[in-house]
């Protein structure tokens, strides 16, 4: 298993439209299952609703954890995203 801990900048959080493109991203790693944890609270990062509910907000700590597949390339792609849109 591959994580990094990823704080949001993004002035809104994790709201609908980066949660969405976040999932279609997820996706694509057939074979990797990620999750997104904050605090005591984990979700499967291709599970929306349960995503936008974390209530992420700037200046959350995030780690997100990759298991399954290639790890050190989805891990290093999901690192990418995160910080071009949060």
């Amino acid at each position: 298993m591959k994580s990094f801990d990823y704080t949001i900048t993004d002035p809104v959080g994790i709201h609908a439209r980066p949660a969405g493109i976040l999932v279609k991203n997820v996706k694509g790693f057939a074979g990797s299952t990620v999750t997104i944890t904050k605090g005591d609270k984990s979700v499967n990062a291709l599970k929306l609703m349960a995503l936008m509910q974390m209530g992420i907000k700037q200046g959350d700590t995030v780690t997100i954890s990759v298991e399954g597949g290639d790890e050190a390339a989805v891990c290093a792609a999901l690192e990418e995203f995160f910080k071009a849109n949060l």
